[in-house]
């Protein structure tokens, strides 16, 4: 049995996609018949606070599934302030340390980028000709932080720029959860082998709703992160809502903002339901007619792990992000496109839709689409044999 140890900041009970994504993998491959180990911190996303079930514990060292967790101790915060944000990243990097000086770590380590400072470390101090290191890349960055308005062009850019090739340059192989990370990583290092893995979900297909037909409204919801990136807050003021109901479900930074504006605006039917769990938000987003998936900016490299989601729930997409994402609903026609950033035709694109083109005809396609094009195990029985 081949041992693979898995170095990622976050894992379940932790909520979202960066966890379910790992989480996935994790378990995906236990059952491709691997010995796999998890190091992650004390859980204490989003809210910053290691979750009360933890609190006071160093290591917490579990099995879940066939899969050994360790999770290590971190300075927690969700500050805005860099400075705090950097201290919690470094006393990640601490944890991971001890653990390697105390712990025999397999030939096999795949470790999540970013945080870029956590796979810096991890490559540091693993990379050996005798290991081969797998960089399973999320999100460009530093890129995705200059183009979110987190950094500027200056000295600590040019360290992360200096960091991020580093993880490259010493990685055996590099995982690309886009096209666009992947033509990146192989812009500065040609000869890097590089593979595709997208964030496919590990869920089944839905049973669907039997469409409603005294309903008048068309209903679009929005489920995710209430982040800056998302741009949730900016979305619900430039939308007209005319004869539609707008529904949120998450949590982030601008909740306050969001559920203030809702108050303060009566005369737009948004309605904010709060954070559900995974289970109970898939069974709920069968009710709507169809969802949007916006970003405020175009990101290089992203593509939001919704999309294959929702595929499996047979929701239509109205997609607002740009990049790579707008091909991929295009191409395999799940919804719609509006330009990023473009209100005006995100408004004239909803003002076209009518509840009588989102039929239960048009969301079998996409599951079936879902089936055939976004297969998580046969994605991963591919990418197990390069392990």
């Amino acid at each position: 049995m081949k041992d693979v140890l898995i170095i990622t900041n976050y894992y379940p009970p932790e909520t979202g996609a960066a966890s379910n994504r790992i989480n996935h993998l994790a378990e995906g491959l236990s059952n491709q018949g691997f010995k796999v180990r998890v190091l992650t911190p004390l859980p204490n996303y989003p809210t910053g606070k290691i979750f009360k079930a933890y609190k006071g514990r160093i290591e917490n060292p579990t099995v879940e599934n066939n899969v050994t967790i360790h999770r290590l101790w971190i300075y927690a915060n969700n500050s805005k302030n860099k400075l705090l944000r950097l201290l919690a990243m470094l006393s990640y990097s601490f944890s991971l340390v001890w653990f390697f000086m105390w712990n025999r770590i397999p030939k096999t380590v795949i470790v999540q980028s970013p945080p870029l400072l956590v796979a810096f470390t991890a490559v540091l101090f693993l990379r050996s000709k005798r290991r081969k290191l797998i960089l399973n890349v999320s999100d460009l960055w530093p890129i995705a932080g200059l183009e979110l308005g987190a950094f500027k062009k200056n000295w600590s850019y040019k360290l992360l720029e200096n960091i991020e090739r580093f993880n490259y340059k010493n990685a055996n192989l590099v995982l690309g959860q886009s096209n666009e990370i992947l033509t990146h990583v192989t812009s500065l290092y040609p000869e890097k082998e590089v593979f595709l893995y997208r964030n496919f979900p590990k869920i089944g297909i839905s049973p669907l709703q039997e469409p409603d037909d005294t309903q008048q409204e068309l209903k679009i919801v929005y489920a995710g992160l209430l982040g800056i990136a998302q741009g949730i807050y900016k979305l619900i003021q430039e939308l007209e809502l005319k004869d539609v109901e707008f529904h949120i479900y998450g949590n982030g930074a601008e909740r306050a903002l969001i559920e203030r504006y809702i108050s303060e605006t009566p005369e737009k039917t948004i309605i904010y339901h709060g954070e559900v769990s995974r289970q109970e938000l898939h069974k709920v987003l069968t009710n709507y007619d169809a969802t949007i998936i916006p970003l405020l900016n175009r990101i290089y490299g992203s593509v939001p792990s919704k999309i294959f989601e929702y595929a499996y729930l047979g929701l239509p997409m109205i997609y607002f992000g740009g990049g790579e994402g707008e091909n991929i609903i295009t191409e395999n026609n799940l919804g719609w496109v509006a330009d990023v950033g473009n209100y005006k035709a995100l408004n004239d694109l909803i003002a076209t839709l009518e509840r009588g083109k989102l039929s239960n005809s048009f969301r079998y396609e996409i599951q079936n689409t879902a089936q055939n094009k976004f297969n998580f195990d046969r994605q991963l029985k591919e990418f197990s044999a390069m392990v």
